[in-house]
């Protein structure tokens, strides 16, 4: 994963540097200094990219944070600091993160609209600030100083072009990693990205820092370019703008940014040729973005689209394990999985689990079965960390779990999958198994996706059928090796042979990667096949526990899980 990532950036860094070169040496002067400007904006919407398209989060004060920077830059300009410009953008960005740190905090509770009142408001007053004090230097008419050999117009669009090229890359690599495979879970489901130990808060305040240190460093960029600066540089309708261009563009994708940075700088000049009043430009940038949300789609992913058909799909049916790439079985030890004991769930007056107790024994298959509307899936819940309050006590190996949050509690072997499809379609497949399993050989790579029919790592989610992302929700749990797998309606979607083949294969975790599993199915010859016991849940209540085979044919659970009275099973 790690050299595909490097390979991407690696492409979109030359390819940047390779077109900057030749505009530089084609184009006349004046073209060449816009030019700079859709750089510049494109950097802007970069940073934009990072909150918007890949976390899901609204920011509606991105140049906020860039005037931060350019104040920053013009101040150590007044200050005769030592540096220059390379060092003084630098700092800028610096200097923009903590104002990112803070406006991210409320995102940890807010979303949607509350969370777009909130950035908007940083925006005003920052506008409000600007509008009561000058930038540095803008009295006196002091130039920010471009570096010595980059000072011409083709030569700071040459400086801008290589700065823009490191923050593209940059931001690839960042997006291949499992930070950025985080962010595009938390965009997805903030539970699913938490069951795989993802700490929600410091994944969203890692992306509006990091956002606000490349808008910070765009502001830099815009002070050598302007030389002074005025506070409608940083205008709160400009941000609106920005945001309705990134959404329309994508601008999560080198590609989207530039392509934004296009059209915010180039299509105002059209406009005034043509003698058309400037707000033109921003209505159209509204109805593209909303033509983006309802479709679904952004310029720049239509266009990967597009190429991803001409790529050839390499997709392989019934792939099969091969032992030699499997893991070594983690040794977990002896003591139980988990112990529950008394364990009640209320919602008001409804009592959703009433006094549970319940063990896994260690490298075992217990099935947990009930009908419709039993509390399976609130028992899930509890012990995963999902449920803000409940009674009794829940024990991982003879450890307290009370107090520790779903991502906590992931992270000391408590894994799970769900009965809705919550993998976000935008990662790759090896990009999900990374995120859920951390660093996998290629060998133990190969073994997870065995478990999903495929040998391409590289392939999206969005290509998969329903079945076989919920057999990756199985497979992501599987390679992680925890402690206790609890898997929620794996064979949903899946036929009768799928089903057999899948319960094979969860009946050899336990050995194969020594986790003990808990599932929870309505397919009995599943059931049958994986499980070495089963507890059966009825009105929040177990009304049998023991060995499978047993449990199944007793009349009690026949009434309740199966419909069939006594009479009808004698």
């Amino acid at each position: 994963m790690m050299r595909a990532s490097l390979r991407s950036a690696g492409i979109v860094a030359a390819s940047a540097i390779v077109m900057g070169s030749v505009i530089a040496g084609s184009l006349p002067g004046y073209w060449v200094y816009l030019a700079t400007a859709v750089l510049i904006t494109a950097i802007n919407l970069l940073s934009l990219g990072i909150v918007e398209g890949r976390t899901g989060m609204i920011s509606l004060c991105q140049l906020s944070f860039a005037g931060v920077g350019a104040w920053t830059v013009g101040y150590l300009n007044v200050a005769g600091a030592p540096g220059g410009l390379p060092l003084w953008i630098l700092i800028g960005g610096f200097a923009a993160m903590p104002f990112g740190i803070a406006i991210g905090v409320p995102a940890l509770r807010l979303r949607g609209i509350n969370l777009a009142i909130v950035t908007l408001g940083f925006a005003g007053a920052f506008d409000a600030i600007l509008a009561a004090n000058t930038f540095p230097g803008q009295t006196s008419f002091l130039q920010v100083p471009r570096p010595e050999i980059f000072e011409t117009d083709q030569g700071y669009f040459v400086f801008v072009m290589i700065v823009f090229a490191l923050m593209a890359g940059g931001l690839e690599l960042v997006a291949g990693s499992r930070l950025g495979s985080s962010w595009l879970s938390i965009r997805h489901s903030e539970r699913a990205a938490a069951a795989h130990g993802v700490g929600i808060p410091s994944a969203k305040l890692g992306a509006f820092a990091l956002s606000a240190f490349v808008a910070g460093v765009a502001g830099g960029l815009l002070a050598g370019y302007l030389g002074t600066l005025v506070a409608d540089n940083f205008a709160l309708f400009g941000s609106l703008a920005l945001f309705a261009v990134a959404t329309m563009t994508g601008a999560q994708y080198a590609e989207g940014a530039i392509l934004g940075g296009l059209l915010v700088t180039l299509f105002p000049e059209l406009l005034r040729r043509l003698d058309l009043p400037q707000d033109i430009g921003n209505v159209l940038f509204a109805v593209g973005a909303v033509q983006a949300l309802s479709s679904g789609e952004s310029m720049s992913e239509g266009l990967r689209r597009w190429y991803g058909r001409l790529r050839t799909r390499r997709f392989v049916e019934a792939v099969s394990l091969n032992r030699s790439d499997l893991p070594p079985s983690r040794d977990h030890g002896d003591k139980p999985a988990l112990v529950v004991r008394g364990l009640t769930v209320r919602y008001g007056a409804v009592i959703a689990l009433d006094n549970i107790n319940l063990d896994v024994p260690a490298r075992c298959v217990t099935g947990l079965i009930g009908p419709n509307g039993a509390g399976k899936s609130t028992f899930i819940d509890a012990v995963a960390g999902f449920l803000a309050h409940y009674e009794g006590r829940i024990e991982l190996q003879e450890r307290p779990l009370e107090g520790l949050l779903a991502h906590a509690r992931a992270r000391l072997g408590v894994r799970r999958t769900w009965q809705t499809n919550r993998i976000s379609p935008d990662l790759s497949l090896g990009a999900y198994l990374t995120l859920a399993a951390g660093d996998l050989t290629a060998g133990q790579l190969r073994a997870a996706l065995a478990w999903i029919g495929c040998s391409d790592p590289d392939l999206k989610v969005a290509k998969l059928d329903v079945g076989t992302r919920r057999l990756l929700d199985v497979a992501a749990v599987v390679a992680a090796r925890p402690v206790l797998a609890l898997l929620d309606e794996p064979a949903a979607g899946q036929s009768y042979d799928e089903a057999l083949l899948l319960a094979k294969r969860i009946a050899e975790i336990p050995r194969v990667f020594g986790s003990a599993v808990l599932l929870v199915d309505h397919d009995m010859d599943l059931v049958r096949a994986a499980c070495e016991s089963v507890a059966v849940l009825d009105f929040g209540t177990v009304i049998a526990l023991g060995k499978t085979s047993a449990v199944l044919d007793l009349p009690i659970v026949r009434r309740a899980y199966l419909g069939i009275g006594e009479t009808e099973a004698a």
